[in-house]
């Protein structure tokens, strides 16, 4: 209870003073103290990235990851935690990623006799952009000692805190970003003939990308192509010059992460030049799609089963078209990312989801899964 109380006070502690991707300073200087405090060694990694090791008795070395950055959101949660800091806010659970990773690594440290081998904890910056995964593996967090095996988890809306839900194989998306440019010949409103409206050509690019979801892609591999922001005219009167479309695709399997860019261009290429217009396309691969390892997502739920109790440890055959930078770690070894229930059991306190100002936690998820990881880790250990 006393250690509870203590996670609860350093969330909020988060909570209050949210930072962005690249920018967690303070929160970055709270994890090393607390890790310092019970004797595990500490080390700063891709500028804010903070890397904590607990040597045990043996040489295999489990990893376990949390991310650290906020959003730049403005919170309309009337609580007494509520962000201090106008326009950021911790609407994806990053700060209760940070304190169960905490936690674990305090139950751990009490513990480390027993392990018969190393625990890395990785607190890493920029989950949410531009990504602090890659830049955390090039500066070695794998590595002295490499780590043989990661596991992570994320906050999940709709799941009741005291729950944990695990799958295998492809768990979240690769969530790539398009910006397209479309160039016509601007001119006169009273006289279309005379000109290539940019306009009209975004608008049947808009819905011929449509077809590479529908009628291009196996509906048994999932794809979602998104254009979120469209811009482009001055005036009422005017035919538009250029529009510039930005949007996102997301994809579950390797193979069509990477046919997408060269489908999407054929699609644009081909519309544009049958309208008389020209264009410009960026496609960003931000992360690859995440994919757990089933020996290690069995473990995790094995490890939650026995921390949670009957009932609490799900198995999910439902991959979330989401992405996430942790991707980048299972690329490298095997690991399993796994969902945190944080929505109230009771129901009485409503669910939003990710990303809303109105996002907020039952903190019983806390402990609950400070348990789960703490099991995971021994499990792995000391089988």
């Amino acid at each position: 209870m006393q250690l509870k109380q203590q996670l609860i006070e350093i969330r909020r502690r988060i909570h209050q003073h949210p930072e962005l991707g690249f920018e967690e300073f303070e929160t970055a200087k709270l994890i090393e103290e607390t890790l310092r405090k019970y004797g595990i060694e500490t080390k700063r990694l891709a500028k804010t990235g903070v890397v904590g090791l607990l040597r045990g008795n043996g040489e295999r070395t489990i990893a376990l990851r949390a991310d650290m950055d906020a959003l730049p959101i403005q919170e309309l949660n009337q609580v007494e935690y509520a962000s201090k800091i106008p326009g950021k806010m911790h609407a994806c659970g990053h700060d209760v990623h940070v304190t169960c990773l905490l936690g674990a690594a305090i139950v751990l440290s009490n513990r480390r006799n027993a392990l018969r081998g190393n625990v890395k904890f990785i607190f890493q910056p920029a989950e949410e952009a531009p990504g602090g995964a890659k830049p955390m593996i090039e500066e070695g967090v794998l590595e002295d000692p490499k780590v043989d095996v990661i596991v992570g988890g994320h906050c999940w809306p709709g799941l009741p805190a005291g729950c944990i839900e695990v799958g295998e194989g492809p768990v979240m998306a690769a969530p790539d970003v398009l910006t397209l440019k479309i160039i016509g010949k601007g001119g006169h409103g009273a006289m279309p003939h005379t000109t290539v409206d940019a306009i009209a050509v975004a608008f049947q690019v808009g819905v011929a990308l449509q077809q590479v979801v529908s009628r291009m892609s196996d509906p048994l591999d999932p794809v979602v192509l998104t254009i979120g922001s469209i811009s482009g005219g001055t005036a009422p009167n005017v035919i538009a010059q250029e529009v510039l479309m930005k949007g996102s695709i997301r994809s579950l399997s390797p193979e069509t992460h990477e046919k997408l860019p060269r489908i999407i261009e054929q699609v644009v290429k081909g519309v544009t030049s049958a309208y008389g217009a020209t264009y410009e396309m960026d496609y960003y691969n931000l992360y690859p799609p995440t994919i757990n390892d089933p020996k290690v997502a069995q473990m995790v739920l094995k490890a939650a089963e026995k921390a949670l109790g009957p009932g609490k440890a799900l198995w999910s055959r439902y991959p979330s078209m989401g992405g996430e930078d942790f991707s980048y770690f299972t690329q490298k070894i095997p690991g399993a990312f796994f969902r945190i229930g944080v929505s109230d059991p009771s129901k009485q306190r409503p669910s939003y989801p990710l990303h809303s100002p109105n996002f907020d936690v039952c903190e019983d998820a806390i402990p609950a899964a400070v348990s789960v990881l703490v099991q995971i880790v021994e499990d792995y250990l000391n089988q």
